[in-house]
């Protein structure tokens, strides 16, 4: 910031000039671009490699300009979580709104996790690492909650249709996510000897059976 006088005819101006960093408004959306960049920092070098400073300097801005997003890296974990959540949310939801029988729908929903998973690994890793504080982050909190409720909503129907046993509706819930998240983690881990995602895909559904039978 400096000050300059400016004449205009026999008058003086004193006029403060602002020097703004020009790389702070290099993107239309820079809360978004932040973001992606963590993401590519993740798929590239791991989680562990996630700093703010080299979030900015890959999205070529400065720090001045990340703070104005984000207060600190838990900030920009818990919005990319809430992103990942947000996601995943609307696909169980997607499961539910399918034709066919309660099971069927509860095998998709089992299924478009791994899918998530296979699809979006960092956002997946990001989401499962992060304690959400809900009275810092309430709205990445409210994403996840929602999306695991979109799971009990599925096992909920099964039940009300007989093809889960009555009672305990959360413990099985929390049975069927323990299945799928797994077989996501060890899918995205590359643990499985399936060369493709529609082989893992399919395991999943298989596999989903399997649990839906020992609970019916």
């Amino acid at each position: 910031m400096r000050a300059s006088n400016v004449y205009i005819g026999n008058i003086v101006l004193n006029v403060t000039i602002v020097n703004m960093d020009t790389r702070t408004y290099h993107h239309g959306d820079l809360r978004a671009a932040l973001s992606k960049a963590a993401l590519a920092l993740i798929r590239e070098l791991g989680a562990e490699a996630l700093t703010l400073r080299e979030v900015a300097r890959r999205s070529n801005v400065s720090h001045t300009a990340l703070y104005r997003h984000f207060r600190d890296k838990e900030d920009l974990v818990a919005a990319i979580a809430e992103e990942g959540f947000g996601i995943l949310g609307r696909e169980m939801r997607r499961a539910g709104e399918a034709k066919g029988t309660a099971r069927k729908r509860l095998v998709l929903g089992g299924r478009a996790y791994v899918a998530f998973a296979l699809r979006r690994p960092e956002h997946f890793k990001v989401m499962f690492s992060t304690d959400l504080d809900a009275k810092r982050h309430p709205d990445a909190r409210k994403a996840a909650d929602e999306a695991f409720a979109g799971l009990v909503a599925l096992v909920t129907a099964c039940q009300e249709a007989g093809q889960l046993r009555a009672g305990h509706t959360l413990t099985l819930a929390r049975v069927a996510w323990s299945q799928v998240h797994g077989i996501a983690s060890l899918a995205i881990g590359r643990q499985f000897a399936f060369k493709t995602q529609t082989e893992v895909l399919a395991f999943t559904e298989e596999a989903i059976g399997t649990v839906i039978a020992g609970l019916s």
